[in-house]
């Protein structure tokens, strides 16, 4: 009986709990088709509160719509798939051009920023700000601007768009 108890208990701690699961291989914005190149297999231990799509559910993901902007490295979930909801009722997404050194080297999608329009002539008590989250950070083009899209809430978004003047971004600790 011990010996059996020993085989069991070697046995059992070498079986391998984990799954096969999809993960996002690149990023992928909202509305659009996940292809094949967008998915990868990644080993897990799953929570059941996590509702992760399993690898051999593959061919039933590829050409199904991102509902939601997908993160390369990410878990995919069945939440992520379907009709695309971003940005988020109350949020809009809007571009803005950032001169050099207007901006944090190290910008990148998902930062919290805080945007602040920079009068011509600095005439301005306060100048239009607005807190937003970079969704995407172009390549610089030859007159020295990038282009940024940030989201933001509605009403900030028709502040900022509206402003004139320099746009500034400012690096912001998003409290984590």
């Amino acid at each position: 009986m011990v010996l059996g108890a020993v085989a069991f208990g070697v046995i059992g701690l070498r079986a391998d709990p984990g799954v096969e699961v999809l993960a996002v291989a690149r990023p992928v914005i909202a509305g659009m088709q996940l292809s094949d190149a967008d998915l990868r297999v990644v080993r897990i231990v799953p929570d059941q509160a996590l509702r992760v799509v399993r690898a051999d559910e593959r061919s039933t993901v590829v050409g199904r719509t991102a509902a939601v902007p997908l993160v390369a490295g990410a878990l995919l979930t069945a939440d992520q798939l379907g009709t695309a909801t971003d940005p988020p009722p109350g949020q809009s997404i809007i571009a803005v051009g950032v001169k050099t050194g207007r901006a944090p080297s190290a910008l990148a999608p998902g930062a919290s920023v805080l945007v602040v329009i920079v009068p011509q002539g600095g005439d301005a008590d306060t100048p239009p700000q607005a807190p937003a989250v970079v969704r995407a950070v172009d390549l610089t083009d030859s007159s020295g601007v990038t282009v940024v899209s940030l989201q933001m809430s509605a009403e900030s978004a028709v502040r900022i768009a509206s402003a004139t003047g320099d746009v500034a971004l400012i690096l912001q600790n998003p409290g984590r």
